[in-house]
C-alpha cells in the first residue's frame, strides 16, 4: 500500500511539473518571485467554430488573467522587461485555422491589470520562418523597441523593422 501511495504521489508531482513547464516562467508583477503564465482555450473546435478565446492565466492568482480573441490557443513568450518598469512583459502569438497572417500581442502589467505595451504587430508565417521576432529592446535607444512586422507591398510580403518609443 505504501508503494502504491508513493507511486501516486510521484506521478501527480511529475504531472504538475510537466504542466508548469508548458507555461512560461517570468516575474510578471515585479515582486521578484517567478510565476508561470499558461493558456486555456474557451469554446473552440478544430475548425475554429465557437467563441474561440484563449485565456492567459498565471500561477500567482493575484495576477489577473486576460483574454485574447479570436484565438485557438497559441504561443506565450516572456519578453523580459521591455519598458524598464521592473516587470517581465508577455507576448502572445495566437493560433488560428486560416491564413498565415496573425497579430503578435505585447502586454505589460500595470496598476489596473494587463494593458497593451504596443499595438498588435502584424506578422506573416514567412516572418517567423525567417526567424524575425516581432519585438525586442532597441540596444541603441533607451525607452525604444524595435518592431518587426510583415506588410503587403508591391505584390509581395515584406518584412520591415522600425524603432518605436514606448516610454
Amino acid at each position: 500500500m505504501k508503494t502504491f501511495i508513493l507511486f501516486v504521489f510521484t506521478f501527480c508531482s511529475l504531472s504538475l511539473s510537466a504542466q508548469e513547464k508548458e507555461g512560461v516562467l517570468g516575474d510578471y508583477d515585479g515582486n521578484r518571485t517567478k510565476e508561470y503564465a499558461y493558456t486555456k482555450i474557451n469554446d473552440c473546435n478544430d475548425d475554429c467554430d465557437g467563441k474561440c478565446e484563449t485565456v492567459i492565466y498565471f500561477s500567482d492568482k493575484n495576477i489577473k488573467p486576460f483574454i485574447i480573441a479570436p484565438s485557438r490557443n497559441g504561443t506565450l513568450y516572456n519578453l523580459k522587461d521591455l519598458n524598464n518598469d521592473g516587470k517581465d512583459d508577455i507576448g502572445f502569438y495566437p493560433d488560428w485555422c486560416t491564413s498565415c497572417w496573425h497579430p503578435f500581442y505585447v502586454y505589460t502589467y500595470g496598476k489596473s491589470g494587463w494593458e497593451p505595451l504596443v499595438s498588435p504587430i502584424s506578422t506573416h508565417c514567412s516572418q517567423w520562418e525567417d526567424e524575425k521576432f516581432p519585438i525586442k529592446k532597441d540596444p541603441k535607444k533607451k525607452g525604444y523597441v524595435i518592431i518587426t512586422t510583415s506588410v503587403w507591398k508591391d505584390d509581395d510580403i515584406k518584412i520591415i523593422s522600425k524603432s518605436v518609443k514606448i516610454n
